[in-house]
């Protein structure tokens, strides 16, 4: 993981290196693998809205929400 990154419209994202080259979709794989286990949810919880050819991406993780914000909070502290 990289950081917090402000984004140009005031949000902010949530900056995540991978060693996998984004071809065939394997870094879009290794990031929700991440993810997954960094959240200690399965894999199949986490899905893509949005930016599947990007660098920017939007994910969907269902689950506890309360739960999940607090966890990604403390991600984001490291």
């Amino acid at each position: 993981m990289v950081g917090i990154q402000p984004q140009a419209d005031g949000r902010v994202a949530l900056a995540i290196r991978v060693a996998s080259p984004p071809v065939d979709g394997a870094a879009n794989e290794a990031l929700i693998a991440w993810l997954a286990k960094q959240l200690g949810v399965s894999r199949s919880t986490i899905s893509l809205k949005s930016g599947a050819t990007g660098r920017l991406k939007i994910v969907r993780i269902a689950g506890d929400g309360a739960a999940l914000s607090g966890k990604l909070a403390s991600l984001a502290e490291r």
